[in-house]
């Protein structure tokens, strides 16, 4: 039996919503339906769905409300109040109720929950049985709680992963392609997160908000998909120093499969994975270099961002679906990963953060 997986990063209601896919469906079906369609670049080129989760043993993820807001004359696209981002994401939360009335997912909000789920899943599989895929709920970018209070009725229903920042300017902090420091909303938020002990994800931060996040949250930490700087010198990926600072707090770092976050060459809507050689291995490579600074494989595993805005057309070749995922374990004993090793990254260094963060 193929080893258990937990992915800390897929965008799941978004692509149900925003992009009208039906992720109970095959993978066949929905590129099928998507084939003529040319609104989006990644149409009929999609990688996740949850019969793909379950053939590659994702047991676990942690899925995303993510809507953004756009001020006026901003460039980027996004909401334009945070009311317009606050009622997409209670879209996109419906959207999980609607799956786990169907028994498809089934959300995860503590320690008994993650543990009673782990064992439903370690159980062998009863004919036509279907095992719902766990999800942990996170929000990506905090534009749509219209004022902090807003925190308070999203760990009501099951929030327990925020990040203040995504691209562009950010109500609560500046994110990618920026610079400049969390806002006083962020600040104010950070505290109402550290009183619910919920999960500050560095994902998307300047640089100076890394640090101010680092150096005032006192919950705990995780970067749920972010790769080495090192290797992608931009400012999107994390710099040792920062990697350092991670460890440091015991915080896990999830590695992305977009593939401009892999190597350098690669350029959104230009670049052809296959042309460049880009595979699943370069990802490996940005593991070994935070295992190396860390000296171990406990702070390394699977962030994947599969299908966040993208598909195979900005995915590594050897990638058709995220079941794929499962071929991490022979790219890594090639390696010279141990089992023990492999069993980190693919699911027990998120489980140990979570049980450290939940007991």
């Amino acid at each position: 039996m193929s080893r258990l997986i937990f992915d800390a990063h897929l965008d799941l209601a978004m692509n149900a919503i925003e992009w009208n896919r039906d992720l109970s469906r095959p993978l066949d079906e929905i590129r099928q339906r998507e084939m003529n369609m040319k609104d989006k670049n990644d149409r009929g080129k999609g990688t996740v769905c949850l019969p793909e989760l379950r053939k590659g043993n994702i047991g676990i993820v942690v899925a995303t409300q993510l809507a953004r807001y756009s001020p006026y004359g901003s460039a980027l696209a996004g909401w334009n109040s945070p009311q317009q981002a606050w009622a997409m994401t209670q879209a996109q939360l419906a959207w999980y109720r609607e799956m786990e009335a169907l028994g498809e997912m089934v959300q995860i909000t503590d320690l008994t929950g993650l543990e009673n789920h782990l064992k439903r899943w370690a159980q062998p599989l009863a004919e036509n049985e279907k095992r719902p895929v766990g999800y942990i709920l996170s929000l990506e970018g905090a534009d749509s709680l219209v004022d902090v209070s807003y925190l308070h009725r999203a760990y009501d229903y099951g929030l327990r992963a925020v990040g203040l920042s995504h691209f562009g300017p950010g109500r609560y902090a500046p994110g990618t392609k920026m610079l400049g420091p969390v806002t006083a909303l962020g600040f104010e938020l950070m505290r109402e997160m550290s009183k619910l002990n919920m999960i500050l994800d560095t994902t998307h931060l300047t640089d100076e908000g890394f640090d101010q996040v680092m150096d005032f949250y006192e919950g705990p930490v995780w970067s749920s998909h972010h790769n080495v700087r090192k290797i992608v010198p931009n400012q999107r990926q994390l710099s040792d120093e920062q990697i350092r600072r991670l460890i440091g707090r015991g915080a896990v770092i999830g590695g992305m499969l977009d593939c401009w976050a892999m190597d350098i060459r690669f350029i959104d809507m230009v670049s052809d994975p296959w042309q460049l050689d880009i595979r699943l291995a370069h990802l490996a490579d940005h593991w070994d270099h935070i295992c190396q600074i860390a000296g171990n494989s406990r702070h390394v595993a699977i962030g994947s961002d599969l299908d966040g805005i993208f598909g195979t057309e900005q995915s590594p070749w050897d990638l058709n679906s995220i079941a794929d995922l499962q071929k991490f374990e022979a790219i890594l004993s090639d390696r010279g990963y141990k089992d023990e090793d492999i069993d980190n990254i693919f699911s027990q260094n998120w489980l140990r953060f979570l049980r450290n963060a939940w007991q």
